[in-house]
């Protein structure tokens, strides 16, 4: 494997065997990795049961911002899952739709801005010089449209502006049946190759918009089944592996996934999973890709071609409640935290089910 990383001398960690019978060669980073995980799902837990701050001891956790180690747990997956998913006609056609259009933006206030001047957002009411015209506005008064979470290339459509062409997009699935020819797909990886023949869906978009849809009620794939791995993840394994023995990304995260409960084992580290729910390869995706970003400080001795040493996101604590809704096919045992700091099972959370 030709690495992208300038290694330290003697940076073996330990080697790993997989199934197939391949070796893999870890670096120290590797082993940072799972203290990561760890540090950053007990932060978790304490904000959501409403414990205050500090939530570690550990600098650069505390001054930079990371993503969750469950994916499904980010702010903007919670919104997604709940409001924009399980609120509103669960039509296969109206679910698509609505997902879709909130994750083309990923935005939480662009969401409920067009709810606010459209009213309830569906596709059986959707003209595109509406909602085009209110985006319009939003951005002429110098709002963003987008997240800055993934990059949105634009389809070309003949607009001049990129969330008109997005907006042309998404008449284009749903005009081709993508509703109805994604619920007729055998698995994951299938909704993924259909996402990623539409114009501007590259792997990572069509993937994560798979996996969003998969959290509808439309869809039920086991997440186990397929993963693609993403720029920042590429440059995490980067960083753990000296020699990952031939195998590709994606079978390196789903072996990762699969070392899981033996890593943290053998650390001697207590990981608090998601309410009886293991780490899945999408969330193992993401922890590398927040580990690449990690070791820029906690390992600056892996240094980047690109030259990024700085994590460029610092943490701002958001003061507000923190709670949980996941899908109910899941049927976690969710708690909610009282203001005593008494637990109950959430109830909202086995009402869909």
């Amino acid at each position: 494997m030709i690495s992208i990383f300038k290694m330290p001398a003697r940076a073996v960690y330990r080697s790993f065997k997989v199934t197939s019978g391949h070796t893999l060669v870890a670096t120290p980073v590797f082993e940072t990795y799972w203290q990561f995980a760890k540090m950053r799902q007990d932060i978790f837990m304490q904000r959501v049961a409403g414990t205050p701050p500090p939530y570690t001891d550990d600098p650069v956790l505390s001054a930079h911002r990371f993503t969750n180690a469950y994916r499904a747990s980010d702010r903007v997956s919670q919104f997604l899952i709940r409001h924009v998913l399980y609120e509103g006609d669960q039509s296969p056609e109206e679910v698509f739709f609505r997902a879709i259009l909130f994750k083309i933006f990923n935005r939480i206030d662009t969401w409920q801005t067009l709810q606010e001047r459209i009213g309830p957002i569906a596709w059986n009411t959707f003209r595109f010089e509406r909602y085009a015209s209110t985006l319009d506005s939003i951005f002429a008064r110098g709002n963003r449209l987008y997240s800055a979470a993934y990059i949105m290339p634009s389809p070309d459509f003949g607009n001049a502006r990129k969330h008109r062409n997005h907006l042309r997009l998404i008449e284009r699935m749903m005009k081709t049946e993508a509703p109805k020819r994604v619920t007729e797909m055998k698995s994951l990886e299938e909704v993924f190759r259909l996402l990623r023949s539409y114009p501007s869906l590259g792997d990572f978009l069509a993937f994560q918009f798979a996996i969003d849809l998969n959290y509808s009620g439309i869809l039920d794939f086991p997440e186990s089944e397929f993963v693609v791995a993403g720029p920042g993840a590429r440059n995490g394994i980067r960083k753990c592996f000296t020699d990952t023995a031939g195998l590709n990304d994606a079978d390196v995260i789903y072996a990762t996934t699969d070392w899981a409960e033996a890593e943290f084992k053998r650390l001697g580290l207590r990981f608090q999973n998601l309410w009886g729910r293991p780490l899945q390869p999408i969330d193992c995706q993401n922890i590398f890709c927040e580990v690449d970003k990690y070791a820029r400080v906690k390992h600056p001795e892996y240094t980047e071609e690109s030259g990024r040493s700085r994590i460029k996101q610092k943490f701002t604590r958001n003061p507000g409640p923190l709670p949980q809704w996941y899908p109910p096919k899941w049927n976690l045992q969710v708690p909610v935290f009282t203001t005593c700091g008494n637990k109950q099972t959430y109830p909202e959370q086995l009402s869909l089910a």
